[in-house]
């Protein structure tokens, strides 16, 4: 087999801040802006991998979720423990530098993890936990 990841998928709560934090902080770019029955889905990618999306839905999108489960979901994304996504950069501290001066919500600084592994931490405008590994 040859897969690929193509699109992923994170909820968000606010069209516009999520758009800017992904774009105009991460540098992807906007692929897709799609709006229907007063919802909106945002799809975004690094520039450089076109093959590669993230889309940003409204977490009520999914008309088969319930009253109550939209209501999990809602307090797991303010809490950050509903959805993440790892992105990978040669150069973690610039990076730190850029998205931590952008007002970005810091869950962590550069560390060295016990497991190898040298990253950072963010939150998005919904909440959504966003790890920044270092690949040289």
């Amino acid at each position: 087999m040859n897969l690929t990841i193509h699109w992923t998928f994170l909820p968000h709560n606010d069209a516009d801040a999520s758009l800017a934090f992904y774009r105009d902080t991460l540098g992807f770019e906007l692929r897709n802006d799609v709006g229907y029955g007063g919802m909106r889905w945002l799809t975004v990618g690094p520039p450089d991998q076109p093959g590669t999306s993230v889309v940003l839905e409204p977490p009520a999108a999914d008309p088969g979720i319930t009253k109550d489960e939209r209501r999990t979901i809602t307090e797991m994304m303010a809490k950050g423990t509903y959805a993440r996504l790892v992105l990978a950069t040669p150069d973690l501290d610039g990076t730190f530098e850029k998205v931590q001066a952008s007002g970005a919500e810091v869950v962590q600084e550069p560390t060295q993890q016990a497991y190898g592994v040298r990253d950072c931490a963010f939150r998005d405008p919904a909440g959504n936990l966003i790890r920044i590994n270092e690949v040289l």
